[in-house]
């Protein structure tokens, strides 16, 4: 069977192209990998050569690339990082159920890529490192922006995405795999969907594919966003309370979000200055569904360096 080619700064028309965007040239984007430890690297993808002013946080089982169109509607220098067994880094994806650990990990990326960012943009997943990141390292979150993801949240959408996650880590070709993804991600596009694939999953020489967060994966299920027995999402809203930086919530307003009223009102009275922000026609993964809207808030929430 004939492989698919595949090149990942090849694609960026696409994005231009499905949400209007001007694409007079490809944007200037390169992948770096950083060590952050022996043995073990992070990769990421660093945008625009100018001093990074954003870092970009993927949710589970996602990507750097997730956040492709909207670092094109920024138009601004940032640092988009693959999570420890996602992407390109090294790692499993069991390792990203330690928050900590990966907190640490990705400060030393952070440190390495983007020490003066203006803020945090965490996704899902890594709304929640950016938090454990607060706490690890303070002197390099000067501002949050939690993209649909807070300490509590809908059990029931959640298990959806870890069916997803928890699904074959392997599929015999790729209809199959755009398929399954389809029949999980009914708010997106196909094109966009197809797009996602490619820069999330490996095809292998007999024209399979497979996952890359599923490359080193062990026989036990994973889920999404981590364990979240109820001290530890105590835990967790004790560190929203102690931030001294402003803080933005986005929140997806379609039934896929894993947020409801209720979480919105619990992060208001435990931050009563916390911004927030509803994306009408987006579902957990805001930054596809909806990623001008998304790129707007943040551009207008983050100042310019």
């Amino acid at each position: 069977m004939a492989l698919l080619e595949y090149d990942e700064f090849g694609l960026f028309h696409e994005n231009a192209a499905e949400f209007g965007l001007p694409f007079d040239a490809p944007p200037v984007v390169r992948r770096e990998s950083v060590a952050v430890r022996p043995g073990q690297h992070l990769s990421a993808l660093v945008w625009g050569s100018q001093e990074p002013e954003l870092v970009l946080l993927h949710g589970g089982g996602q990507n750097a690339h997730t956040w492709d169109t909207v670092a094109m509607a920024l138009g601004r220098p940032l640092v988009a990082i693959d999570l420890p067994g996602h992407g390109h880094s090294d790692g499993s994806i069991r390792e990203s159920l330690s928050l900590e650990a990966m907190a640490v990990d990705v400060a030393t990326v952070v440190r390495t890529l983007a020490p003066n960012a203006s803020a945090v943009v965490g996704m899902s997943l890594g709304g929640l490192t950016t938090l454990a990141l607060s706490k690890e390292a303070p002197d390099l979150v000067r501002r949050v922006v939690l993209v649909d993801v807070l300490p509590s949240r809908d059990d029931k959408a959640t298990a959806v995405i870890g069916a997803f996650i928890n699904g074959p880590p392997a599929f015999p070709d790729f209809d199959e795999l755009l398929q399954r993804t389809i029949e999980f991600n009914p708010t997106r596009s196909v094109s966009s969907l197809r797009r996602g694939i490619l820069h999330n999953a490996v095809q292998q020489a007999d024209g399979s594919w497979v996952w890359r967060h599923s490359r080193t994966r062990d026989a036990a299920p994973v889920i999404a966003d981590g364990p979240d027995p109820a001290e530890r999402t105590e835990a967790m809203w004790r560190i929203v309370e102690q931030l001294t930086v402003p803080l933005l919530l986005v929140r997806g307003m379609e039934p896929q979000s894993i947020l409801r009223d209720e979480h919105e009102a619990e992060l208001l009275r435990r931050v009563p200055s916390a911004h927030v922000a509803h994306v009408e026609g987006a579902g957990h993964s805001v930054q596809g569904d909806r990623p001008l809207e998304l790129a707007a808030l943040i551009d207008s929430f983050v100042p310019h360096i």
